[in-house]
């Protein structure tokens, strides 16, 4: 397997040197950038497979610098994880909520950090192949990896399309969060409940042409489920 590339975006250097010698030892390439410009820059001239992003940085922050890439249909699959000192909840939401795969605060041990982006990298990696799986006008199809609603594209990230390809493959049975994280996320999950949450609520904006937001629905006190049968409106 090709040597996957990470991009260390810190305007630490002492951060970015820790980090280069993790990754290093972990047999990743790694570029680094001490600023969103460079940062973009990079991304746009070496297109490296992740992105390690801290939260602060001196002009554009992290957090804008992620929102741009996700507006960009060229990096809008770009794995992004984010780095900070903000350990409060609502920051992890926000960071969830522009389009971070996964987030970890600051101190952290470098094997932790490691094993986290393993894990996304896993989990984007995982393409499948098949034919493609229709429901309603709700047009999933494998081997373009496109999403269309009554042949009109729809535009969600790499985790949406994953949670949407589980569900349409496993439709009509209720998932708990827990369950989600391990088929979506995969076994080696490092993120919380919550971030099933996040992910149900873009995935269902995503595919709120024509209605079709109905098919994920939330069943109180279980979890969630697809279905294409008439229920009680979402929470």
């Amino acid at each position: 397997m090709a040597e996957k590339t990470i991009l260390v975006v810190d305007d630490e250097a002492p951060i970015r040197d820790m980090l280069r010698v993790a990754l290093e030892m972990a047999e990743y390439s790694v570029l680094e950038a001490g600023d969103a410009q460079e940062a973009h820059g990079l991304i746009v001239d070496r297109k490296p497979d992740l992105v390690l992003l801290d939260w602060m940085l001196p002009g554009t922050s992290g957090i804008e610098l992620a929102r741009r890439l996700k507006r960009d249909e060229v990096t809008r699959e770009l794995p992004i994880i984010m780095l900070t000192a903000k350990g409060e909840e609502d920051n992890k939401v926000q960071g969830l909520e522009v389009g971070a795969d996964d987030y970890i605060t600051k101190p952290f041990s470098p094997r932790e950090l490691v094993a986290r982006l393993k894990a996304v990298l896993r989990r984007t990696d995982t393409l499948s192949t098949g034919e493609p799986i229709r429901v309603d006008g709700l047009c999933l199809d494998p081997s373009s990896h496109r999403v269309t609603i009554n042949d009109v594209p729809v535009q969600m990230g790499p985790t949406e399309y994953r949670l949407l390809e589980f569900f349409l493959t496993h439709q009509e049975r209720v998932y708990t969060r827990n369950q989600l994280l391990d088929h979506v996320w995969g076994g080696n999950v490092y993120v919380e409940e919550r971030t099933v949450d996040v992910h149900i609520r873009r995935l269902r904006k995503a595919l709120s042409l024509d209605g079709h937001d109905r098919f994920i629905q939330t069943v109180r006190g279980a979890g969630y489920r697809f279905s294409n049968k008439v229920s009680v409106p979402n929470n």
